[in-house]
């Protein structure tokens, strides 16, 4: 396979976590919600099924990407005949419980493998804390989880991670509690539920890594458009930049702050991406990127800005591969328990194709400029690694056997697809 410039422009799909939030916050609402530019990945039909279950009529349109949500307010859910399914959604498990622990009634969640060996005691520490009975089932502190509803006291919370999972978690049952729900992160994460909660009515405020949420009434239906999710965008944009001719239009991106990191660390590296057309859009920033092939150079990633790349840093250890230099990644402990163990998986299969990389308990260092080759990549069926080492392929010019692939599906099922419109 040749390596080829990038040419043209894509519109990618709209963003997991905002579409996610839609429908959570939309069955919370009174009135309908109107959600245009719906993301139709796995995850995110997860979350659909599991708030039918609860009795919420949601009308979704897949061929137009528009969803409606038919809510009935903040105490409308009833009590679902049968085990919630969160298929792979992290997202989906955490939030729910959530809004689960405040309830009327008793229920269980559950998920795929994947989901059953995810850490949920970081949810259930502070629900608990407010009041409510949540356990894990089999007692290893994973799904399924058994939650029986009780009424909640609000909190503060001084978070140990930065997770935007559990802030929300926390900051939903904040919804139904008595007296305010403060969470204090160490750093601040992705900020999608404080946009949208006051969007919905609520009154929340934040200050630095803080929000705080005062529980409303209730919450009242509107209208959305899901920006483009700049993690879908990410991988078309570590390709353009380093395939040297590449001119790449990417428009409808979400630019939010708090997940914008990939953006401001290849721009450190040197790349050339420039923003058009910035604007707001249903509360989130959003902007056109234009991306041109460069030479990149290594750097350290680390810190403040880790929380706003998290679901990035496999893409960005393959830009790094093909960049001069040394590029050092820490403080990325928390790609441990994603999908798969991100940093395992990534040093294993880009050793595995010539790169030099080594791991580290929080990381990876990165030695740039060494030769890939194709190999056999195992997916561990984490959509971002399948979708990183397809980039891989393309850089390098020889595609690996990815097996498991069509994972992809869980957050971009036309991944392959928008792929091949622009490689010329």
């Amino acid at each position: 396979m040749k390596k080829t410039p990038l040419l043209g422009e894509l519109t990618v799909p709209g963003d997991k976590s905002i579409s996610h939030r839609s429908i959570m916050f939309g069955a919370l609402a009174k009135g309908t919600t109107k959600v245009e530019n719906f993301l139709q990945g796995a995850d995110c039909l997860s979350t659909i099924g599991c708030f039918r279950a609860m009795g919420i009529s949601v009308e979704n349109h897949t061929d137009q990407n528009l969803v409606l949500i038919h809510g009935k307010g903040l105490h409308g859910l009833t009590e679902p005949e049968s085990v919630l399914n969160c298929g792979n959604s992290g997202t989906t498990t955490r939030l729910i419980s959530g809004i689960l622990a405040a309830q009327p009634f008793s229920c269980e969640l559950t998920g795929d493998a994947s989901i059953r060996k995810r850490p949920m005691g970081r949810i259930i520490t502070p629900l608990t804390a407010m009041g409510a009975d949540i356990s894990s089932i089999n007692g290893d502190g994973c799904a399924p989880l058994r939650i029986r509803g009780r009424r909640l006291t609000g909190i503060r919370y001084q978070s140990p991670v930065a997770s935007a999972q559990v802030k929300s978690s926390i900051l939903l049952a904040g919804l139904y509690a008595n007296g305010t729900t403060t969470v204090t992160e160490p750093y601040l994460s992705r900020n999608h539920t404080e946009r949208m909660l006051e969007g919905f009515g609520a009154k929340i405020t934040c200050d630095g890594a803080s929000a705080t949420l005062m529980p409303p009434e209730e919450l009242f239906a509107r209208e959305l458009t899901v920006p483009g999710d700049i993690s879908s965008a990410a991988y078309f944009i570590t390709a353009a930049a380093l395939i040297p001719g590449s001119e790449l239009f990417l428009k409808n991106v979400g630019i939010n702050p708090t997940r914008d990191g990939i953006l401001r660390v290849y721009r450190a590296m040197g790349a050339d991406i420039s923003f058009l057309n910035e604007r707001t859009v249903s509360g989130e920033p959003v902007a056109d990127l234009l991306i041109h092939g460069s030479r990149l150079h290594g750097t350290a990633v680390g810190g403040p800005v880790i929380p706003t790349l998290i679901d990035e840093l496999p893409i960005i250890a393959v830009a790094a591969c093909f960049a001069e230099g040394e590029t050092v990644i820490s403080d990325a402990a928390e790609l441990k328990v994603k999908e798969s163990n991100r940093i395992a998986v990534m040093t294993e299969g880009l050793s595995a194709m010539g790169a030099d990389v080594t791991e580290t308990g929080d990381g990876m260092i990165i030695r740039g400029g060494r030769p890939l080759k194709a190999a056999v990549i195992d997916s561990r069926l984490d959509h971002r690694i399948a979708m990183s080492f397809t980039i891989a392929g393309l850089l390098c010019g020889e595609m690996p056997d990815i097996r498991g692939g069509d994972c992809v599906k869980i957050s971009y099922p036309g991944f392959y697809e928008d792929l091949q419109k622009i490689v010329s």
